[in-house]
C-alpha cells in the first residue's frame, strides 16, 4: 500500500480536492479603480473608488457544498483504488505461488520420466522391450524438460508481476510461502448482497448523485446577480472641492438567468441517478457470478486433491511396477504419466479461476477475510 505508484497518485487526489474546498470558500477580491475627467492638471476632476461585489443567493455556501461533496468522493475513489490494489496483490502472489508450484509439479514429472526411461533402457539391455518403447521414454523425458523450463519461466514472469503490483522495480522475490494454494472457500453470496449497500462503488455513486444535487444548487443560485458596492472619493481642482462617492450596481437578468446551465446540472443529476441504479444492478450480477465461479472450481479442485490426482499417481505406480514385470507394456506407462501431467495442470487451471474469482469479490467488497474465516 505505500509502494504502490498508482495508489500514490490516487493519494493524490485528496490533496487536489483540499484545494478545490478551500479556494471555493474564498470571497471575491475588492477593486480599486481610479478615474481622471480633463487632463488638464488645473481643471482635472480625479476620483478613487473601492468596490466589493457582494455575492447573493447563496453563491458561497453553494460552491463550499459542492466542493465537499467533491472530497468525500475523492476519498472513496481512493477507497476503491485501495481495492482494485489488494485484489492485485491477492491474484498476483497466489498466480506467482502456482507457478511456483508448476515448477515443483514440472520437476516431479520429469522425475518420473526418468524413472521410465531407466527401466526401459533396462529392460531393452535384458532383451525384454523393443529399442522403440527406449525411443517413447526419451521423448517423454525431452517433453518433461521443456516443460519444467516453460514451468520456470512462467514463475520468472509471475515473480516480477508480484514485484510490479508491491511496487518494486525488480523482483526480489526468491520463494512465497503459503500453507496451500487454496483461496479458501467462498461466502455465501446472500451476506454478500446485504453489505452491497456498504462497497465503495455503490456508495462512490451515491455520492456522486449528492455531488451532482449540489451542483444544480449552484447553478440555481447562479440566477440571482450580485450587488456590486463602491465607495470613493472625489477631487474638483477647479473648485478644490473634494467629495464622497457612493455606487450601487446590478445586473438585470433579463435575457440570461443561467437556464441553460440549470436544465444541464438537472440532467446530470438525473444522469448520476440512472448510473447508481446500474451500478447496484452490474454489482448484483458480477457477485452472483464471482460466487458462483469461486465454489465452482473449489469443488473441481476438492475433487482433484481428494480423488483425480491420488488415482493418477497411482496409476502412474501400478504402470511403472507393472511394466518392470512385464506385464504392461510402456504405452500404458506412458499413457498413465499423461495423464497424471494432465490433470496436474487442469488442477493449477481450477486454483486459478478460484483465485480469479475471489480477487473479484476482494475488489468489489475489500477485505472479505472475516467473511472467510466464518466460513
Amino acid at each position: 500500500m505505500a509502494a504502490n505508484p498508482e495508489l500514490a497518485a490516487a493519494r493524490q487526489e485528496i490533496g487536489i480536492a483540499q484545494g478545490a474546498r478551500r479556494q471555493a470558500g474564498r470571497v471575491p477580491n475588492p477593486q480599486l479603480s481610479y478615474e481622471m475627467e480633463d487632463t488638464r492638471r488645473s481643471t482635472s476632476t480625479t476620483t478613487v473608488t473601492l468596490s466589493q461585489s457582494l455575492e447573493l443567493g447563496g453563491k458561497r455556501g453553494a460552491r463550499i457544498d459542492v466542493a465537499s461533496h467533491g472530497q468525500s468522493v475523492a476519498q472513496l475513489e481512493l477507497e476503491r483504488q485501495v481495492a482494485n490494489l489488494r485484489a492485485e496483490v491477492i491474484q498476483a502472489f497466489y498466480a506467482a505461488r502456482r507457478a511456483q508450484t508448476g515448477v515443483e509439479l514440472a520437476k516431479q514429472s520429469q522425475a518420473l520420466t526418468q524413472r521410465g526411461l531407466r527401466v526401459v533402457e533396462g529392460r531393452v539391455h535384458a532383451g525384454k522391450s523393443s529399442p522403440v518403447e527406449a525411443t517413447r521414454a526419451q521423448v517423454q523425458l525431452a517433453e518433461a524438460t521443456l516443460q519444467v523450463r516453460r514451468a520456470e519461466t512462467e514463475q520468472a514472469t509471475a515473480y516480477q508481476q508480484l514485484a510490479q503490483v508491491i511496487g518494486s522495480p525488480l523482483s526480489a522475490v526468491e520463494r512465497l510461502d503459503s500453507p496451500d494454494l487454496s483461496p479458501g472457500l467462498p461466502p455465501a453470496v446472500e451476506t454478500l448482497l446485504a453489505n452491497l449497500e456498504h462497497t465503495t462503488e455503490l456508495r462512490q455513486a451515491v455520492a456522486q448523485i449528492d455531488e451532482s444535487d449540489a451542483a444544480l444548487g449552484l447553478e440555481k443560485a447562479q440566477r440571482i446577480p450580485d450587488l456590486t458596492v463602491s465607495v470613493g472619493s472625489q477631487y474638483d481642482r477647479a473648485a478644490r472641492e473634494q467629495v464622497s462617492v457612493v455606487g450601487l450596481s446590478m445586473a438585470l437578468p433579463l435575457f440570461d438567468r443561467n437556464q441553460g446551465n440549470i436544465l444541464s446540472a438537472a440532467r446530470r443529476a438525473d444522469q448520476a441517478r440512472d448510473r447508481r441504479n446500474a451500478v447496484e444492478l452490474r454489482l448484483r450480477a458480477e457477485t452472483q457470478v464471482a460466487v458462483q465461479q469461486w465454489s465452482t472450481a473449489m469443488q473441481e479442485v476438492q475433487t482433484y486433491d481428494k480423488t483425480i490426482l491420488p488415482s493418477a499417481q497411482r496409476a502412474v505406480e501400478t504402470a511403472t511396477r507393472g511394466f518392470e514385470m512385464g506385464k504392461f507394456g510402456f504405452i500404458e506407462v506412458l499413457d498413465a504419466q499423461r495423464t497424471l501431467i494432465a490433470a496436474r495442470g487442469q488442477y493449477l487451471d481450477s486454483l486459478a479461476a478460484a483465485t480469479a474469482a475471489r480477487a473479484q469479490v476482494e475488489r468489489l467488497y475489500g477485505d472479505i477475510g472475516s467473511a472467510l474465516g466464518a466460513r
